[in-house]
C-alpha cells in the first residue's frame, strides 16, 4: 500500500512538471491543474478570463492608410503606441517548442502570472523587452521570444502554459498599447549569434536598416 501511495505521488508531480514544461523559475507558472481547478486560479479557467474589448473607433481611423503586413494588418511608426495587431497563442508543449523547454528566446523562463505574460513577436517590429497591455485585459506582457512564423509581420504570439488555454485564445485581432520600447541593441546582440537561422537574419538585417548605427558594429558582425 506504501509502494503505491508513493508511486501515485510520483505520478502526479510528474504530470505537473510536463504540464508546466518543466519551469523551473521562481515565478508562478500556472500548470494546467491549476488552471482546472483551485480556489486562486479558478479564473483562468474560464473563457471570460480572456474576453478582449472591440477596437476602439478612434484606433480603427488611425489605422486607416497604414501600409500593410502580408496578413492584411496596418504597420505602424514606432511614435504610435496604441494599435491594433493580430495575436495568436502558442505554448511550450507544441512540437516547434519542445526542444526549448519552459525557456524563451533570451534564455529565461516564459512567464504566465496574474501580473506578468510572455509574448513572441519579430523584433524588428517589437525589441525583446517591449512591454504592453491588451485592451479589456489586466496583464502586462512583455516580448522575450520570437518565432519564425511572425517574421515580416506585426502579428503577436501570446504564451500559453497549455495547449487547452492556447486554443482558448485562437487567433484575434486585438487592440494594444505600448507601455514601453524594448531594446533595438539587445536585439541585436541575441540575434547576431543566430545568423545560421534565416528568420534570425532577416529580423537582424530589418533592425540595422531602423538602426545602421548597429550595422558598423561588433554587435552586428558576429
Amino acid at each position: 500500500m506504501i509502494y503505491k501511495t508513493i508511486s501515485l505521488s510520483a505520478l502526479a508531480l510528474a504530470a505537473m512538471l510536463f504540464t508546466s514544461c518543466g519551469s523551473k523559475s521562481e515565478l508562478s507558472i500556472l500548470p494546467k491543474s491549476s488552471i482546472r481547478s483551485g480556489a486562486s486560479s479558478s479564473a483562468f479557467a474560464k473563457n471570460s478570463s480572456f474576453s478582449t474589448s472591440a477596437p476602439s473607433t478612434a484606433a480603427y481611423t488611425a489605422a486607416a492608410g497604414k501600409p500593410r503586413d502580408k496578413h492584411n494588418m496596418p504597420v505602424y511608426a514606432f511614435s504610435d503606441r496604441n494599435r491594433i495587431v493580430r495575436t495568436t497563442a502558442y505554448t511550450c508543449s507544441e512540437d516547434d517548442h519542445l526542444v526549448y523547454g519552459s525557456q524563451n528566446a533570451t534564455g529565461t523562463t516564459l512567464r504566465y502570472t496574474d501580473k506578468v505574460r510572455s509574448a513572441a513577436a519579430d523584433w524588428s517590429f517589437y525589441p525583446v523587452g517591449t512591454t504592453f497591455k491588451i485592451k479589456g485585459l489586466p496583464y502586462t506582457y512583455v516580448v522575450d521570444d520570437y518565432g519564425s512564423a511572425l517574421t515580416g509581420t506585426g502579428t503577436i504570439d501570446i504564451y500559453k502554459p497549455s495547449k487547452e488555454i492556447m486554443n482558448q485564445w485562437g487567433r484575434r485581432n486585438v487592440e494594444i498599447t505600448i507601455i514601453q520600447w524594448g531594446s533595438f541593441t539587445r536585439s541585436a546582440e541575441i540575434l547576431a549569434q543566430r545568423t545560421s537561422y534565416s528568420h534570425c537574419r532577416s529580423m537582424l538585417a530589418n533592425i540595422v536598416r531602423q538602426r545602421p548605427d548597429l550595422g558598423g558594429s561588433r554587435v552586428a558582425m558576429r
